[in-house]
């Protein structure tokens, strides 16, 4: 078994959890998506993010906007629906019970008392 395989899979299980939070506080474009993940070590191509970001949005988890960018084209920002933010809150209790738990199994063990 390949330890990068194992690795790659793990991120991939929370990547859906990492884009719903990166958005929560304000609307982003791929670009700044990318590298907020990027900049948590959470490698992710392009060709990987739109994919989910579309499944989501058809999810109803997210809604998007065209806005006119300076220095290029459009850019197509992406923004938490109501539903999305009720989802992240889902997911947030969802990771603490699972942060939690993963915790508690992987902790070194006490001693039991005789």
């Amino acid at each position: 078994m390949k330890i990068e395989n194992t690795k790659a899979q793990m991120r991939k299980g929370v990547l859906e959890y990492c884009i719903l939070s990166v958005l929560k506080d304000e609307d982003a474009y791929v670009a700044e998506i990318l590298s907020t993940l990027k900049d948590a070590k959470l490698l992710v191509v392009e060709g990987t993010i739109y994919p989910l970001l579309t499944r989501l949005k058809n999810a109803g988890l997210l809604s998007y906007r065209w806005e006119e960018s300076l220095s290029g084209p459009p850019r197509k920002y992406y923004g938490l629906t109501d539903t999305g933010k009720l989802f992240l809150n889902e997911l947030n209790t969802t990771w603490n019970e699972l942060q939690n738990a993963v915790n508690i199994v992987t902790s070194p063990k006490l001693p039991k008392d005789e």
